[in-house]
């Protein structure tokens, strides 16, 4: 449990503080003044002022702000040139990208230290060894362990990890039996498999059987620094484009929306990857953080994206949109934002029984 919460708060806290971090050095760079940086939600558990800016931590670790000078519409506006709204369109764009452009950065720079520091996993491909157990899965209560064989599953012989992966695949919410050696002994095994989602080639969503194991790592390969950077850099845009997919494929109805998490599910499995290791803790904050880059922009009110796209009717219309119609569009966004806030609780409070 402690694992999980410090886990958790070190993510998040890292994510939002890179993505507010962005909003504040833009700001500042085009001379807009910031009143206030604040990495979490009031009630504040510390804070100081320097220059002219409070800096804040929040006790509610879900998201933070800054507040620039002049920056809401209904506040009465002077002119003076270190106002928001004094600026030009095209700075004030850049303020509000560079929240989650920094969130892009970071996963590829996660991406290319994890490359550099821990290398590439190694695995067998002649056998199928079993890596790690998830806690009271299907596995775990035939009592399947690390270190364990799989050389059957329902009599079909086995020969990789791979092979066997498959043949669990086809089966789901289904009885099957598994046969593993450890040491000198041959074991064998009925349960039941859970369910599982997996993309496939051709973009779209599987429901598949799983018991719960990952392949045991041999070794770890290691990369110099030019292929780290190369190879970092391809596997941020790798996560780029499957999170644009995914987000086509839920809006378009091909994926469950029950694949969404909250929260809950970033705590807890903030906690399975840290227990797996720093490295894996790392690439999924990277997944995370390309997650937050995307879902940000997306044309929202409320969101940065939202706010982008009120600036291009402002460059094309010439002028700012009314308070009356600004403030009718962030109220739909809100209405947006909370009901997806309370359907991912509510997935994660299911996730979480089942």
């Amino acid at each position: 449990m402690i694992t999980t919460i410090l886990a958790f708060v070190f993510v998040l806290g890292v994510l939002i503080f890179i993505h507010e971090l962005g909003h504040f050095l833009v700001a500042k760079w085009v001379g807009i003044g910031v009143e206030r940086f604040s990495v979490g939600f009031p009630p504040y558990i510390f804070n100081f002022r320097r220059g002219g800016t409070d800096y804040s931590i929040g006790l509610l670790p879900l998201g933070g702000f800054v507040k620039m000078k002049g920056e809401n519409p209904d506040e009465e506006t002077t002119g003076e040139a270190d106002e928001f709204m004094s600026k030009s369109v095209g700075q004030r764009a850049a303020v509000i990208f560079a929240g989650p452009f920094m969130n892009y950065l970071l996963a590829i720079f996660l991406m290319i230290g994890i490359l550099y520091f821990g290398g590439r996993p190694v695995y067998d491909e002649d056998r199928s060894v079993v890596g790690t157990v998830v806690d009271e899965g299907p596995a775990a209560e035939a009592g399947i362990e690390p270190g364990d064989q799989i050389i059957a599953v329902d009599g079909q012989v086995v020969t990789s990890f791979d092979s066997m992966r498959e043949l669990i695949n086809a089966k789901v919410e289904e009885p099957i039996t598994v046969t593993w050696v450890r040491g000198s002994d041959t074991i064998s095994a009925t349960t039941t498999t859970t369910t599982g989602q997996q993309p496939t080639p051709e973009g779209k969503i599987d429901t598949v059987g799983m018991i719960g194991i990952s392949q045991q790592i041999l070794a770890y390969e290691d990369f110099g620094l030019v292929e780290s950077v190369e190879r970092g850099f391809v596997g941020a845009h790798v996560m780029v484009y499957k999170t644009v997919e995914f987000v086509y494929l839920l809006i378009s109805g091909q994926v469950s929306s029950k694949m969404i998490g909250g929260p809950l599910f970033i705590a807890q499995q903030s906690g399975k990857e840290a227990e797996q290791g720093a490295s894996r803790l790392f690439l999924f904050m990277a997944l995370l953080s390309v997650n937050l880059a995307v879902l940000n922009v997306l044309p929202i009110p409320i969101l940065d994206g939202g706010h982008l796209v009120f600036l291009a009717i402002e460059k094309i219309k010439g002028s700012p949109l009314s308070v009356r119609a600004r403030g009718l569009a962030q109220q739909i966004g809100l209405i947006v934002l909370l009901s997806l806030i309370i359907f991912v609780t509510y997935n994660d409070i299911m996730r979480v029984f089942q």
